[in-house]
């Protein structure tokens, strides 16, 4: 991509999208589309197909989702998968029909099975059962990738298709009843130490592993790709290490010197047991993720903080 292109962010103000204008704007880029929700329903196909003859963006980046934690996944499956597909179709339909240059798509490291061997290649798509607590988004983001192929296979339609580790970082968010852990937790531990509260409640046993990828490393990646990456195949991004569920609540409990406990709720699920993706691939490309752990978590903390107030998303 030059400077000038036009480019579409779609999800531009959520926590992937913004991070992907921060990063575009930072190089330089100064040709940027960007629409709430409010103003481009992407789940509306005539409205979406309206957008692109009129636009014609050159690029496009798809991180407009519904997305959210295990909760809110249990508890509308039915809105995750039609919203997701609808998004899905329409832009990826609406890219092809209007001859742009080039998609990249992000999908989900949940669309990996439930138990499958550890560190997750791209090879294990579809090998087993998935992980039923967050089913229905999974299916929509395999749909998603799918459909991508496909548009390539048959009409050589140039896109791309990301994989990132579960995400965090600035923009997060911090609705408890929907957002993902990392926020979860931020938020619970906060308002404990600033309630007087003597114990904070967690979901599952703390068992569970998980990668976690700062924002900001997957919107370097994105662009990386975006310029350096020409397959339809799927690509992994993510850190190459992983933390249990435990240790992080731990680690945020520690940075924000809450001196209570932490009980475990065994009555709520725990999710996928392991989740690390293998990143040879896009490391062999070059890129490799910047944001050390401790760091990132304590951005996070610190934007939170200074954010608080307009922390509760719909």
């Amino acid at each position: 991509m030059n400077k000038n292109c036009k480019i579409y962010i779609a999800g531009h103000k959520g926590l992937v999208g913004s991070a992907i204008s921060r990063k575009l704007k930072k190089e330089g880029y100064n040709n940027i589309l960007e629409y709430t929700s409010d103003e481009l329903d992407l789940r509306n196909q005539t409205t979406v197909n309206n957008f692109f003859s009129i636009e014609k963006p050159e690029y496009v980046f798809l991180s407009a989702a519904k997305v959210g934690g295990i909760g809110w996944n249990q508890k509308c499956p039915a809105e995750f998968m039609y919203d997701n597909l609808q998004i899905q179709n329409n832009v990826i339909n609406g890219c092809y029909k209007n001859n742009i240059k080039k998609l990249l798509f992000l999908g989900s490291a949940c669309i990996y099975p439930k138990i499958t061997p550890q560190p997750i290649k791209e090879e294990y798509l579809m090998t087993a059962d998935l992980e039923p607590t967050n089913e229905a988004y999974a299916l929509s983001k395999i749909v998603g990738l799918k459909m991508c192929q496909y548009y390539a296979k048959q009409y050589g339609f140039n896109a791309i298709s990301l994989m990132p580790a579960n995400l965090y970082g600035i923009n997060d968010n911090f609705n408890v009843e929907r957002c993902h852990v990392i926020p979860a937790l931020i938020k619970k531990f906060i308002d404990a130490k600033e309630s007087g509260q003597s114990y904070v409640t967690c979901f599952g046993d703390g068992t569970p592993t998980r990668e976690f990828l700062y924002s900001d490393d997957l919107a370097d990646a994105c662009l990386f790709l975006m310029n350096n990456y020409f397959s339809p195949e799927i690509i992994n991004v993510g850190v190459g290490s992983s933390i249990t569920i435990k240790n992080l609540a731990e680690t945020i409990k520690n940075k924000l010197n809450f001196k209570g406990d932490i009980i475990w709720d065994t009555t709520k699920p725990n999710g996928t047991p392991m989740r690390q993706l293998c990143v040879e691939k896009i490391n062999k490309l070059g890129w490799s993720a910047q944001t050390n752990f401790d760091d990132g978590i304590t951005k996070t903390i610190n934007w939170y903080l200074q954010n608080k107030l307009n922390y509760c998303r719909n």
